[in-house]
């Protein structure tokens, strides 16, 4: 059974940091296309960062030079590390895979599994 969980959301001051875990299990992370998405309060879901099969990685402008996405073969979980976080990252976090597929991308049709995704608060 296919299956992605993510951790790691929580309470944070703005200006802080938080790292996000996807784990998968039922399957192997190595050839999929990863992305993460947020939702906010009230409004739709948007695409954060992608990793693609090779390695490289995709982030939207809001979030460039502040979030990385990054995969652990070893431990078949991919995260997203969190720096400088603003209110405006409040949002609820999940994680989606693409299987077998090289390229990544933000939009979330792309993708065919999803997490149950993690909280992200970033209040003072």
């Amino acid at each position: 059974q296919v299956q992605l969980v993510e951790s790691g959301g929580g309470l944070v001051q703005p200006g802080g940091s938080l790292r996000l875990s996807c784990a998968a299990s039922g399957f192997t992370l190595n050839n999929d296309a990863i992305g993460w998405f947020r939702q906010p309060p009230g409004k739709e879901r948007e695409g954060v960062s992608c990793i693609r099969s090779s390695g490289s990685t995709y982030s939207a402008d809001s979030v460039k030079g502040r979030f990385t996405i990054s995969r652990d073969h070893a431990t078949n979980t991919v995260y997203l590390q969190m720096n400088s976080l603003k209110p405006d990252d409040t949002a609820v976090y999940y994680c989606a895979a693409k299987r077998s597929q090289y390229s990544c991308s933000l939009m979330d049709v792309f993708y065919d599994y999803w997490g149950q995704g993690t909280q992200v608060t970033v209040s003072s």
